[in-house]
């Protein structure tokens, strides 16, 4: 999901120090760097040891080799490279410890657990971030445009459950300018329990508001359900990729837990690569008119995996990010 300012229905803090009384995220004071000893000279002369590059290191350099830039998806073995790689980082590896206590009892008028995030690197071809959710806490279903995403769990238990679009590229469902594929039926007594076809993936929700004396149109797109499980860590590294894989997913954090997210490329609002969040309405409660059903039916065999994505705005998402203290990272080529 999208980090720093701007995310749409976020509420996005100043930086602050991890250590503070804001959230109760400590982070590990970065481990000072030591000089490797010099071997006695030879008949070579002295050489210098360069020490062996940290985890976090080596799984930068990876990632800068695999990440080329928007419109490329990593090969198959660049991304078992870096599932391989990220399957072996340890919370200490980032500057966390699992014994660590990150957050605080949260007292329930508090209202939505604040979730925070430390961004450990960003360039326009990638970005490397972690999120720490306390208990409880919500990351809504949103999408990743044009993005191959890896997660792993460091430390805690998720809940995910993700969907990819039943049709990657549909029609245009915005009624009105896509001509015959999207027609709207305003009859009196359609409801949002009633839906009009506009493609065999994308159908037109109304709402008959006589209160307002006008009709609410609501587009909506069909997903079908990729993953709907629980994770407890240690375990390995979960990877989407532009339309397959779990493209759009939701986090709920059984227990605090710490997810570091490796994005290629990164959102950018400029780019068209920004954050969409979205509602689904289960596919067995909708009802389809003028023949709408038939068409439907063949979409997928098991219809218990399809739900309705409709856009919508979180209005429960607090989200603040703070300030990495882990590990540096570096990018000088000679590293």
């Amino acid at each position: 999901m999208k980090v720093g300012r701007g995310a749409r229905g976020l509420e996005v803090g100043e930086e602050d120090d991890p250590s503070g009384g804001g959230g109760g995220v400590d982070a590990v004071p970065p481990p000072k760097r030591r000089r490797a000893a010099a071997p006695a000279a030879g008949a070579g002369g002295s050489r210098r040891v360069q020490a062996e590059a940290s985890p976090l290191q080596r799984l930068f350099h990876a990632c800068r080799a695999v990440f080329r830039g928007p419109g490329t998806v990593p090969a198959p073995d660049e991304v078992d490279l870096l599932c391989s790689m990220l399957d072996r980082m340890k919370p200490e590896d980032v500057g966390l410890s699992a014994a660590q206590e990150f957050f605080r009892n949260r007292d329930v008028s508090e209202g939505a657990p604040l979730i925070k995030n430390t961004t450990l690197y960003e360039s326009e071809n990638f970005t490397m971030v972690i999120f720490f959710l306390p208990r409880n806490a919500i990351i809504p279903l949103h999408d990743h445009p044009g993005m191959t995403v890896f997660s792993k769990l460091l430390i805690g238990a998720l809940h995910i459950r993700s969907y990819d679009w039943v049709d990657p590229e549909p029609a245009s469902c915005g009624g009105g300018s896509s001509g015959d594929q999207c027609k709207l039926f305003r009859d009196p007594d359609i409801s949002f329990s009633q839906a009009v076809l506009s493609s065999p993936s994308c159908i037109l929700l109304c709402a008959n508001t006589a209160d307002l004396g006008r009709l609410v149109i609501v587009a909506v797109r069909l997903a079908k359900r990729v993953v709907n499980g629980f994770y407890t860590a240690p375990c390995d590294t979960s990877v989407l990729y532009p339309t397959t894989g779990g493209n759009l997913h939701r986090f709920r954090a059984v227990a605090p837990c710490a997810i570091l997210d490796i994005i290629g490329p990164p959102y950018s609002t400029k780019d068209g690569r920004d954050c969409t969040y979205y509602a689904a309405i289960p596919y067995s409660r909708q009802s389809t008119r003028n023949g709408a059903a038939a068409d439907l039916s063949g979409v997928d065999e098991e219809g218990r995996r399809l739900s309705w994505l409709k856009e919508t705005v979180p209005r429960q998402l607090r989200m603040r990010n703070i300030r990495y203290g882990g590990p540096p990272i570096s990018d000088d080529d000679d590293e």
